[in-house]
């Protein structure tokens, strides 16, 4: 199954429906569903901003699934602005926003490395 990898506190905040937009620099002709990673990475300012200390997320762990029903790619700043709400992230962090749709905490998938873009992992995933 496909995996993308995301610094915390960015797949908690997919996890709670709070973040429905991810952002990256990078197209991507794939949809469906996919495996939420948190990476052994983590966004220190983002962690502060929404109140949370490295050891209250899981890190190094599939932690969840969504889908990718869609990418919309941002023309510029104003239009990304508008979608704020959705993506929770400054323009810094790409011009393509990977449109999510169901989203579901799985049990934790503890000590798996990640990769870069989407990524397939197969071990234990049946079931998920």
């Amino acid at each position: 199954m496909k995996v993308l990898s995301l610094k915390q506190p960015w797949a908690e905040l997919i996890l709670q429906g709070r973040k429905k937009i991810e952002i990256r620099k990078w197209n991507t002709s794939f949809r469906g569903p996919f495996l939420i990673h948190a990476s052994g990475n983590i966004d220190e300012p983002a962690m502060a901003k929404y109140g949370y200390k490295e050891e209250d997320l899981p890190r190094q762990a599939i932690v969840g699934k969504t889908e990718l029903v869609d990418v919309k790619h941002y023309k510029d700043e104003e239009e990304f602005k508008k979608d704020k709400d959705k993506h929770l992230a400054t323009w810094e962090f790409g011009s393509y926003g990977f449109i999510l749709g169901k989203t579901e905490q799985v049990k934790e998938i503890k000590n798996v490395k990640g990769q870069l873009g989407f990524w397939e992992w197969e071990e234990k995933t049946k079931g998920i």
